[in-house]
């Protein structure tokens, strides 16, 4: 079943995200801007959290979960140290989640539109691993150009 290629994905993603977050000389670094970047590496990792926080554990999962999307991007110099444990967090979240979904659901229009045209639950599933892989990029990306300032 594609719930289990997806989880299995999204788990070992998720553990590169770890791993980039980890390779940072220095929080301080972590945190920074420069040039044309807006983002900082800890910015876009609090984003991905939020995201799948949002659109698997709590739309998905029923978690309860309650996104500040505007606090992803202004929020600031939180240790790496609780990222990587809500890195593992949402790991299980999306673990136990995706485990509960029937091929039925998959095939059913995500709650939420977030485009004119609805998606099925397993596109949207599909788009957020995009996303996540998206951003990993800009992190991989910030880190190497970071680290050179």
């Amino acid at each position: 079943m594609i719930t289990t290629s997806l989880s299995n994905l999204f788990s070992r993603d998720l553990d590169r995200l770890k791993a980039e977050v980890t390779s940072y000389e220095s929080d301080r670094v972590f945190w920074s801007v420069a040039k044309e970047i807006s983002n900082s590496a800890g910015n876009l990792t609090i984003h991905l959290i939020g995201n799948l926080n949002h659109f698997i554990g709590a739309i998905l999962g029923n978690t309860g979960y309650l996104r500040d999307r505007e606090a992803e991007f202004n929020d600031k110099n939180i240790k790496r140290k609780l990222l990587l444990e809500q890195i593992d967090e949402i790991k299980a979240i999306i673990e136990t989640t995706l485990s509960g979904l029937s091929d039925t659901d998959l095939q059913q229009t995500y709650p939420i539109n977030i485009r004119k045209e609805g998606m099925s639950v397993e596109q949207f599933l599909l788009h957020l691993y995009g996303h996540l892989n998206y951003h990993l990029g800009q992190i991989n990306y910030h880190r190497r150009l970071i680290n050179e300032c």
